[in-house]
């Protein structure tokens, strides 16, 4: 049975404990390959073929609440499940508890140390006031019973969580009160050694820091709301010629709707009447309205500008480019980095580690023969001063956060794990047609051979190039219709993947690529001048028929306005930057050039980029940039895969980001926010882990002798603050500007062991390379050898400048070039 990947609500949790309670428990169940709890978006992953109903029970049977996510349209349930429940809860209990709590301080502190007056005289009798201060204490401990209810529980289950050390110590400060009281009566205790204070004020504080808890985790979903928020909620569409508006539930695919200057649109499709200015900014982050007419494509949630527009829709509900990103935003926010880990296995073992320091604290105390008061007290502040929450929200947070600015800038991570590892890179690799170029090549020369007129060679290109799905051969087969040549499509048609194609015309076998498939030699006059096209940046196509060559067409294939600065923008952040292709070593070069990278690796199949990808890896972590389609193995063997998207295909499985905009200076940015979020983890788990490491040995008393020691209320009041400062410096993301080069810094490029990579060159002089066909056969023999990175071969200076890590002998580069009948005559 395949594996598949579902998603569930959970409900119930509270802290980091019952996180990795709930993932230890579900990961136990059978079929189930990896579990993945939020704490932030009481969410679950669960990848696998166990059932949901055995999922569903290993969560009830660890004393939480599960359901299977999306049981009715996935918009609503998103919504519904970030929909802010707690807060409202949290007020209410607070506004209750500070009533009682302000009654029963005015009691305890009050009347007794100020002698504020108290009613029918009970100031008086001790035990009165001591049986006031009780109840006082027990409305508040109810108010706040969920504590005692979650804590108990989970107790029960041996998982004890943060409710669990909030009960023991707001319960053991109450029972040893209602002890003391009772001793009262015989005189063998006093009134000051009542805690019942204690015991509602540590619930109390413990409440206010879950309410500024939940006040900022809920805006760290508000990117993710406001996506949601942006899905129209009408549409009008034509029936029977009649304009009529409709529920957004109600419109299908293939439904005629209409939009008028300044309606958002409400789900996606194809404009089959008018023009309009689209605004974009919701999906990409671009802010210039673009201009659509007949045939383009619209997106659901963009607003028409002006014009007014009939479209047809083609993707409705959950399958709108809307929906798409809302789904990659929540499932990003919903999984987790690898950095979460450690934090993941303190927090699993936390709670159970707290409650036995806190035993032997009160033990040792007590061994020191101090009152039992004290002893008890030192106890009670251990486990309400430990917070397991901070380290089980230091991560998940900043994932949220850092994910929502990204998607505000057109930049989607699709997991956690890709946000982190982003900012690690230290290679970036462009794809270069449709990547660094624009991807629309059209022809600028046209040079046949001797014996053939020009019309009488289009007419041989327009049939072979007829059904070309190659951006070269749609230039072709586009240059010869322009100039009115139009030729029945070739026979028996067939595509050599990264060379060409070839066909048959009046039964006559006709080619039709680079000079690998065409294999022809070329005059003098003919290598002059498919040598100057090529310094000029122009991809060179040869034509041959089965009798000799016929002659050629180059394309210009413009670079990207911004791909310069892109590249210039990775630089400063220390990145090497590496343009792969599959054009020849010359025309690559020329752009690469332009662009400004650091190397050309030229020559390179679809199926041989992976390969390259694979020998790049062994420098550092490597991004790889491209189309999503043509090279997706070369997506998925990268470290991170990026595909540029044109704002409405963003679900590339190969990929890792998807850009909507598709500016290349979005890498950059996607690095920037990658390396904050990072930062800002690493911020919020030194706090989490510095703050319990501080001060629980202060709340232990190991600082009495110096005079250093805390209640259990200013306890209580650290562990709300802890939390909250968490989540507080999560939201500092939010001021994240992905587009400031200001603060770009450079970064040590390292190997994939960790270390700092050495790398050597070496210059080989080669005879017998006549081509650029030569060029490639030497270059892959090169790049074939173990340890070899790149070889930057030519022809004309009769060269090869390999890169090498490691150690590669003299005599191996020399067989693997001589292997190919060439002569090397040095290494240098």
């Amino acid at each position: 049975m395949s594996e598949t990947m579902k998603k569930y609500n959970v409900t119930g949790m509270s802290c980091a404990a019952c996180q990795a309670h709930v993932e230890k428990a579900v990961s136990s169940v059978e079929g189930v390959s990896s579990c993945e709890v939020s704490l932030l978006t009481n969410s679950m992953q669960v990848t696998g073929n166990a059932t949901e109903e055995a999922v569903i029970r290993a969560v009830e049977n660890a004393g939480y609440g599960a359901s299977v996510f999306g049981s009715g349209p996935e918009s609503v349930s998103r919504e519904e499940s970030l929909k802010d429940k707690t807060t409202p809860l949290l007020k209410r209990r607070l506004i209750l508890s500070v009533i009682f709590l302000a009654v029963l301080m005015y009691y305890s502190m009050g009347v007794m140390m100020i002698n504020w007056p108290a009613p029918f005289e009970i100031s008086e009798n001790m035990i009165a006031m001591g049986t006031v201060e009780m109840v006082l204490a027990l409305i508040v401990m109810v108010i706040n019973g969920k504590f005692f209810t979650s804590g108990i529980r989970s107790l029960a289950h041996l998982a004890p969580n943060m409710d669990t050390l909030v009960a023991m110590g707001s319960g053991v400060s109450f029972l040893y009160s209602v002890y003391v009281l009772i001793n009262m009566a015989t005189g063998r205790l006093h009134h000051g050694s009542l805690y019942f204070e204690s015991a509602a004020m540590i619930v109390t504080l413990i409440t206010i820091g879950k309410l500024l808890e939940s006040i900022s985790k809920g805006r760290t979903t508000d990117a993710l709301k406001g996506l949601m928020k942006l899905a129209p909620k009408t549409a009008v569409i034509v029936k029977d010629g009649e304009e009529v508006t409709v529920g957004i539930d109600e419109v299908k695919v293939g439904d005629v709707f209409c939009v008028r200057s300044g309606g958002s649109i409400p789900v996606d499709g194809v404009i089959i009447e008018g023009s309009a200015a689209i605004d974009e900014s919701a999906l990409t982050g671009e802010s210039v309205p673009v201009d659509k007419n007949e045939g383009d494509r619209v997106s659901a949630a963009t607003i028409n500008r002006s014009g007014y527009v009939r479209c047809r829709a083609d993707k409705v509900g959950e399958d709108t480019t809307l929906s798409q990103i809302i789904r990659l935003v929540s499932d990003a926010a919903s999984s987790k980095a690898p950095i979460a880990r450690i934090a993941d296995k303190v927090s699993g073992v936390f709670v159970t580690s707290v409650i036995i320091i806190a035993a032997i604290v009160f033990a040792i105390w007590m061994l020191l023969q101090t009152p039992v008061e004290t002893a008890l007290t030192r106890a009670i502040a251990v486990l309400v001063v430990s917070c397991p929450c901070a380290l089980g929200l230091a991560t998940p947070v900043a994932i949220m956060v850092g994910s929502g600015v990204s998607a505000k800038n057109g930049i989607l991570f699709k997991t956690a794990s890709s946000l982190e590892e982003t900012g690690k890179a230290t290679i970036a690799v462009f794809d270069k047609t449709g990547t660094l170029t624009k991807g629309n090549p059209e022809i600028t020369d046209v040079v046949t051979s001797e014996g053939i007129s020009e019309e009488e060679f289009l007419k041989i290109v327009s049939a072979l190039e007829l059904g070309s799905e190659h951006p070269l051969g749609k230039a072709c087969a586009e240059y010869c219709s322009s100039k009115g040549i139009k030729s029945a499509p070739a026979d028996e048609f067939k595509v050599t993947a990264g060379r060409g194609v070839s066909g048959k015309i009046d039964g006559k076998l006709y080619l039709a690529g680079n000079m690998g498939l065409i294999g022809a030699k070329l005059s003098g006059e003919m290598e002059k001048a498919v040598q100057k096209v090529e310094e000029d940046g122009k991809t060179p196509m040869f034509f041959a028929s089965e009798n000799g060559y016929l002659g050629m067409m180059a394309a210009s294939d413009p670079l990207r306005e911004d791909s310069p600065e892109a590249v210039r923008e990775l630089k400063a952040l220390g990145l090497k930057v590496i343009m792969l292709t599959g054009d020849n070593e010359r025309t690559a070069k020329a752009i690469g050039r332009a662009a400004g990278v650091d190397e050309v690796i030229a020559g390179v199949l679809p199926d041989g980029k992976e390969s390259v990808i694979r020998k790049l890896q062994k420098q550092g972590k490597v991004i790889m940039t491209g189309d999503g389609i043509n090279d997706a193995p070369a997506l998925t063997r990268a470290d991170i895969g990026i595909s540029v998207g044109s704002g409405t295909d963003i679900a590339v499985d190969a990929s890792d980001i998807v850009l909507m905009k598709a500016s290349l200076r979005d890498v950059a940015a996607a690095i920037r926010i990658s390396r904050k979020t990072i930062r800002n983890i690493h911020e919020n788990l030194f706090w989490a882990f510095f703050y319990n490491i501080l001060l629980i040995p202060v709340a232990a008393g190991a600082y009495s002798a110096l005079g250093i020691s805390m209640s259990p209320v200013f306890g209580a009041a650290a562990m709300s603050i802890s939390s909250f400062t968490v989540c507080m410096n999560a939201l500092r993301l939010n001021l994240v500007r992905p587009y400031d080069t200001r603060h770009d810094k450079a970064i040590k490029a390292k190997g994939a062991n960790g270390m700092e990579e050495k790398e050597m060159t070496k210059t080989m002089k080669i005879e017998g390379m006549m081509c650029g066909h030569c060029e490639a056969s030497v270059k892959k023999a090169l790049e074939a050898v173990e340890g070899v990175e790149t070889a930057d071969v030519s022809h004309t200076e009769g060269t090869a400048v390999v890169t090498i890590s490691g150690n590669v002998s003299d005599d191996v580069l020399k067989k693997a070039v001589e292997d190919k009948d060439y002569k090397v005559i040095s290494i240098s």
